[in-house]
C-alpha cells in the first residue's frame, strides 16, 4: 500500500487538533441532545449555564440551547450566551428564531443594547464562574394565531431576570431540544469549558420533565470540526470541553445522578 493511502487510514489522520476548524463556517460544534421522547410537544425549556473557563482570545463562542419548532415549515430558535469580541467585555446574549429558509423571525423590540445593532444579538456582560439560568417561554396564543415566545437569562447569584425580547411563531410547540457548544477558535486555543446543569422540559398541560441524560455528538471530522471536544458527567452537571482528549464517543448517552 502507498503511503499517502495508509496515511488516510491511519487513526491520526483523522485527527484535528491544531489550526481552525475547516467547516465552512469556520467553526467546531459540540452537541448534547437532551433524551426526551421524539416528537414530544414542549412549551418550554430552562438549563442552568456556567461557563466554568473562558477563552481569553478574540474569537466568537457560542454557549446555546436550540429546539425545533414543531409544525412543519416553521424553523427553529436558539439562545445562549456568547463570547464575542464585537461586545464590550466580549460579552453577549442571542435569542432567534429561523423559518425553514433561514430567514429570521420578527419579534418584539430588544430590551438591551447591541454593540454591532443585531436585533437578535444584545450586550450581556456575563462573567465567567457565574452560574445563569437560560429559559424558552411560550406565553399565550395571539388573535393572529401566532404565539410569543420569550428568551431570558437569569442571574443565579443576584436572581436578577433578563429579558431579551420575544420572537413570534406559527407554532405552539417545540422539540428536539439540544444544549451546544460553537468555537470559532483554533481547536489548539484555549481551553473552553461550559457546564450544564438542571435541565427542565415542560410540556402539553404545564407537566415538568427534568431531563437526566443526553446523547452526545460532535461535528465530524470530514465536517471540518475539531477532534479535540469532550463531553462527560460530573456528578449533577454536564459538560462540554474544547481542547481535551476524546473520553466519550459520539452516539453515547451520558446520565447524571
Amino acid at each position: 500500500m502507498r503511503d499517502w493511502a495508509k496515511n488516510l487510514l491511519s487513526p491520526r489522520a483523522r485527527e484535528r487538533v491544531s489550526g481552525a476548524p475547516t467547516s465552512m463556517n469556520g467553526a467546531s460544534s459540540s452537541y448534547l441532545w437532551w433524551n426526551l421522547r421524539y416528537g414530544k410537544r414542549l412549551t418550554g425549556l430552562s438549563i442552568t449555564l456556567e461557563v466554568a473557563r473562558r477563552p481569553d482570545l478574540d474569537h466568537l463562542v457560542i454557549f446555546g440551547l436550540q429546539a425545533a419548532f414543531i409544525k412543519p415549515g416553521v424553523g427553529s430558535c436558539k439562545l445562549g450566551l456568547q463570547h464575542d469580541p464585537r461586545f464590550p467585555d466580549r460579552g453577549a446574549v442571542n435569542w432567534a428564531g429561523y423559518n425553514v429558509d433561514r430567514d429570521e423571525l420578527e419579534g418584539t423590540p430588544p430590551l438591551l443594547p447591541s454593540a454591532i445593532d443585531d436585533v437578535a444579538t444584545r450586550d450581556y456582560p456575563w462573567r465567567e464562574g457565574t452560574r445563569y439560568r437560560i429559559a424558552i417561554e411560550r406565553g399565550e396564543e395571539r388573535l393572529d394565531g401566532w404565539f410569543p415566545w420569550t428568551g431570558s437569562v437569569t442571574d443565579r447569584d443576584t436572581g436578577e431576570r433578563t429579558v431579551v425580547r420575544e420572537i413570534v411563531s406559527a407554532s405552539p410547540y417545540l422539540r428536539a431540544p439540544v444544549t451546544f457548544v460553537t468555537s470559532y477558535a483554533p481547536c489548539d486555543g484555549p481551553p473552553v469549558e461550559a457546564r450544564w446543569s438542571d435541565p427542565t422540559a415542560v410540556s402539553v398541560g404545564g407537566g415538568l420533565k427534568d431531563v437526566r441524560s443526553m446523547r452526545v455528538d460532535y461535528q465530524r471530522y470530514v465536517a471540518g470540526g475539531c477532534s479535540n471536544t469532550d463531553s462527560s458527567v460530573d456528578r449533577s452537571t454536564f459538560m462540554q470541553r474544547t481542547g481535551q482528549s476524546r473520553t466519550t464517543r459520539p452516539g453515547r448517552t451520558i446520565r447524571i445522578g
